[in-house]
């Protein structure tokens, strides 16, 4: 009974973090698996799985990461995307958890998707203010590319790897907040 619950658990936590780092990939990495018959998602988030869906998620994912490397654009899209990545990290967590309508999943959803989400979104946003104000932007790309990158990796490594990816994140997460009060000393 535990396995019934952790796993899906697990792998809602880790897609929930890849929506901090990018909001749209993980929605359409599962949206594509799902379709494809390779991922299985709850009765109620069946709509993840059509094609528009697919298609809808997999143009914002391009649209987005491609807004990241304009200046100044990063920083609006960071407005935007702390409380979309929430979002996205309820549904995702949502759509894998086990239960269908109940208080359990919906407080499990919104406390561990969305929680995990807007923690990771918020550490990346930090760290994205403090490359503009020591770097005057130009290093904004490279957290840009190592966030999308992160995403597809922490993304991928949810769905084959769910223990696994926890640790990953604990660790970035740390790693992320221990860079930013780097920063802020130097």
């Amino acid at each position: 009974m535990l396995q019934f619950y952790l796993i899906p658990t697990l792998l809602g936590i880790g897609l929930s973090a890849a929506c901090g780092l990018r909001v749209f990939f993980p929605l359409f990495l599962v949206s594509l698996l799902g379709y494809l018959g390779k991922l299985s998602i709850t009765e109620n988030f069946l709509w993840l799985t059509q094609l528009p869906a697919v298609i809808t998620f997999g143009v914002a994912s391009v649209i987005e990461i491609v807004a990241y490397f304009i200046p100044l654009i990063d920083h609006l899209l960071d407005a935007v995307t702390i409380p979309s990545s929430i979002v996205s990290g309820i549904v995702l967590f949502a759509s894998m958890f086990p239960e269908n309508e109940s208080l359990i999943k919906w407080a499990m959803a919104i406390l561990a998707g969305g929680g995990t989400a807007g923690l990771v979104s918020s550490v990346t946003s930090l760290a994205r203010f403090k490359s503009t104000a020591f770097t005057a932007g130009l290093g904004n790309p490279l957290i840009a590319f190592t966030e999308t990158i992160g995403s597809i990796i922490i993304s991928g490594l949810s769905i084959l790897f769910p223990f696994f990816v926890i640790l990953v994140i604990a660790v970035l997460i740390y790693l992320g907040i221990k860079t930013s009060s780097f920063i802020k000393r130097t």
